[in-house]
């Protein structure tokens, strides 16, 4: 995996008084309004955020439904609390509008792994491949893919894909690319990345929690390791996580994904007791650190200082994003053909 820079990243806004956290939010509200500005956040951001989101009509989601709201909303700015691809495939999405990010260097360890250059050469090496990359890559890389797909879709695709006879490339994640090579039994050629969250989750802690409470039902993202997947008692995106706890008859559960998850769990599940599963071995300090340094960045401030300034503007570059939008429109139409 490429070397990148982790941020080191305390509580968005821990040291506000619940008051001033209050006041502040009545002031992005103002702000948000004067500039026709939805507010769409990533499950893994802050719950403040999250709760601003939905208390401005706007969108706490996957990455999939984040694409869909911003291309289909009528707000003229889209406001995108989450990483910086999130805020590049809703500008490929919707040219027309503007769309801001409250910190621009909210990036993605799956992201800065699949540099271009490395990956235009790889897929070179195997043209005979499909190429589909998960929604975590940039805007360059999107435009040499042939698909794109969300941890929501990814194995659909492949399935159709490989009943089409075609074999993949796929890329950046190899552990969503080893699960859904798995699932559907097709030909899939896996990049080298990796989600600096998800690989940390401890399949020996796991099972050490379920020998403390057998009656818990394990809920895995399949970004994780294989050896956390294989004891999972359900597999799916942020989404089908949060569908899954829901139906589970299990009144306690261990989640392998984002802490930031639990903001909509404990909404959609109050009377149950979630547990965050390990990514820590025995002696460490933190039992478990699932937060994403990056998703950490999109604090009230953040967001505050670009209305007010009108600065960290998402651009691409006409010509990527019509090439981009192929593969994307690809996934979002394919999406819609499941739901009739």
């Amino acid at each position: 995996m490429t070397n990148m820079n982790i941020p080191v990243v305390g509580p968005a806004d821990g040291n506000k008084s619940p008051a001033e956290i209050e006041q502040q939010k009545q002031r992005i509200v103002a702000l948000m309004k004067a500039q026709n500005a939805a507010l769409i956040a990533h499950y893994y951001t802050d719950p403040v955020i999250q709760a601003l989101a939905e208390e401005t009509g706007g969108c706490v989601s996957d990455s999939l439904e984040m694409a869909r709201f911003g291309k289909q909303c009528d707000a003229q700015t889209l406001i995108v609390a989450g990483v910086r691809f999130m805020g590049e495939t809703a500008k490929i999405l919707s040219q027309e509008k503007r769309v801001l990010m409250p910190e621009l260097e909210a990036t993605c360890s799956l992201d800065i792994g699949c540099p271009i250059e490395e990956f235009s050469a790889f897929c070179d090496q195997h043209p005979d491949r499909t190429v589909v990359v998960y929604a975590n890559t940039s805007a360059a890389v999107k435009a040499r893919a042939d698909w794109v797909v969300t941890s929501s879709i990814a194995l659909e695709v492949v399935e159709h894909l490989d009943s089409l006879g075609e074999k993949i490339l796929w890329a950046p994640d190899k552990h969503l690319g080893s699960y859904v090579q798995k699932q559907s039994g097709a030909d899939v050629l896996c990049w080298d990345g990796a989600c600096i969250v998800h690989e940390e989750f401890k399949a020996q802690g796991i099972r050490d929690l379920k020998a403390v409470y057998p009656d818990a039902a394990v809920l895995v993202h399949p970004e994780s390791p294989a050896a956390v997947v294989e004891i999972a008692d359900f597999v799916g995106s942020t989404t089908q996580i949060i569908n899954a706890a829901k139906t589970s008859s299990a009144q306690r559960i261990i989640v392998a994904t984002d802490q930031g998850i639990f903001y909509k769990l404990q909404q959609m599940v109050p009377d149950k007791e979630l547990i965050i599963a390990p990514t820590a071995g025995s002696g460490a300090t933190c039992r478990s650190c699932a937060n994403c340094p990056w998703m950490a960045m999109n604090s009230l401030d953040a967001l505050e200082q670009v209305l007010l300034k009108g600065n960290n503007e998402i651009f691409v570059d006409l010509d990527l994003g019509e090439r981009a939008m192929l593969p994307l429109n690809r996934m979002l139409d394919f999406a819609a053909s499941l739901r009739n």
